[in-house]
């Protein structure tokens, strides 16, 4: 079986170096960022750096990643 390599875009990539996420899981569209305690004051700061950068990504979140503490950041 072959294993595929995830590659990861340069917005994505600077959105890692600057939020510098303890846990994430790389999927095929962005990451899932997970193991957050204060989920609200997370999500608003991955917000802000997104949008201060310019990046071409958005926040993703609902009720099921919650119960785990975690939300996604995808490609636009």
């Amino acid at each position: 079986m072959e294993k595929t390599q995830l590659k990861v875009s340069t917005d994505l990539q600077k959105f890692i170096e600057k939020f510098e996420p303890s846990k994430f899981k790389m999927m095929t569209k962005g990451i899932e960022i997970r193991g957050i305690n204060d989920m609200h004051r997370n999500i608003t700061q991955a917000k802000d750096l997104i949008e201060r950068l310019d990046l071409k990504l958005f926040v993703s979140h609902n009720a099921e990643m919650l119960s785990y503490g975690a939300f996604e950041v995808n490609f636009l």
